[in-house]
């Protein structure tokens, strides 16, 4: 799996080209019309555009390990070259709220967005969730702009049809249509896997753009794309509305995102190469919430707060969505015997 990564090189329309590209329109009156049994996405894209981004980004250049050049290591107290790199986003607030992916701004040193009619704004990160690849942006416009509203991404089903938009290559605003072609998708992200697949074209740049439902509401963050020559191959990836929410909530509220943590490595249970109904715990750091209650290598979760644990995966998912501090009960068998340990739950670490 390959998330799109911005682009450093990607054309961009020029000024004069960006200003020829409509600017807030008016609204249309309900959802796209169909014609021939095909939707018809000009209303559609008539109505939201104004509210999607490019996003320009400038950054360190970062290395694994040790950074070296041609020549060697570089020299002591010698700067990263600063290189370029394009994204995507969608105004929530006319005030200037802006949604974008984190991996679209990284670190960076300078963010700007630009609208649909060509003005440019320098964006502040509110702040970022790596578990979920998601930032916050402010800019200062001079007047409110167009924005969007998330929709309820559970109510969506397989075969319907979805519209992405933003800015593939540096082009900006661009868009492209499709269906959704599974949900829940496990792609080895993170904990929190649970994106939206489309068919929708999604390519380098088109990061942190919004997902479309026909009625105009973002259903979906487009993340990544599955793809062996790094352009668009028919299977992307968008986070989905309902795991966003809380998140952009908390960013705008605190600039981060506290989650629970109870210290513990975990794995799904087998059985004489059966799967069991539960989260084995595989290890337990010292001075952990998980070490303080008294948690041991082996034991079966089964339960969190009396609702079932089917997998670790579930397990690490319920602990993370509580608040720090709470105290807990856990469900778990130990030497074929039930008990139940109440944990207070821990601040999960940074992964930065």
């Amino acid at each position: 799996m390959t998330a799109p990564q911005p682009s450093s090189d990607s054309p961009r329309l020029s000024r004069r080209a960006a200003l020829l590209l409509p600017g807030v329109l008016a609204a249309c009156s309900g959802p796209a019309r169909a014609q021939r049994g095909l939707p018809d996405f000009a209303d559609l894209a008539e109505r939201v555009l104004p509210a999607v981004v490019s996003i320009q980004v400038t950054s360190r250049e970062t290395t694994g390990g040790a950074a070296e050049s041609r020549g060697g290591p570089v020299e002591r107290g010698r700067r990263a070259p600063l290189v370029q790199g394009a994204g995507s986003g969608f105004i929530i607030e006319p005030a200037g709220i802006v949604v974008t992916n984190g991996h679209v701004v990284g670190n960076a040193t300078r963010v700007t967005v630009t609208t649909q009619d060509g003005t440019d704004y320098v964006a502040r990160l509110i702040g970022a969730d790596e578990l979920t690849d998601l930032a916050l942006l402010r800019i200062t416009p001079r007047a409110p702009l167009a924005a969007v509203s998330l929709g309820v991404s559970g109510n969506m089903r397989v075969g319907q049809w979805v519209m992405a938009a933003g800015n593939p290559f540096g082009l900006g605003g661009s868009i492209t249509s499709g269906i959704i072609s599974a949900r829940g998708r496990d792609i080895g992200a993170g904990p929190f896997d649970d994106f939206i697949q489309t068919d929708a074209p999604i390519n380098p740049g088109n990061s942190g753009g919004p997902l479309f439902n026909m009625q105009g509401e973002v259903i979906g963050i487009n993340t990544a794309i599955y793809s062996p020559s790094g352009a668009s191959a028919g299977i992307g990836f968008a986070v989905p509305s309902d795991l966003a929410r809380p998140v952009i909530e908390a960013l705008l509220r605190g600039g981060r995102v506290d989650r629970g943590w109870l210290g513990v490595s975990v794995s799904d249970a087998e059985e004489q190469g059966r799967r069991q109904r539960g989260a084995v715990i595989m290890g337990v750091e010292r001075g952990s919430p998980a070490a303080r209650a008294g948690l041991r290598q082996g034991d079966l979760v089964t339960a969190l707060n009396g609702e079932a644990v089917t997998t670790s995966r579930a397990l690490v998912r319920g602990v993370a969505v509580l608040p720090p501090g709470e105290t807990v009960r856990l469900t778990l068998q130990r030497a074929g015997r039930v008990q139940e340990i109440a944990v207070q739950i821990g601040r999960r670490p940074s992964e930065g």
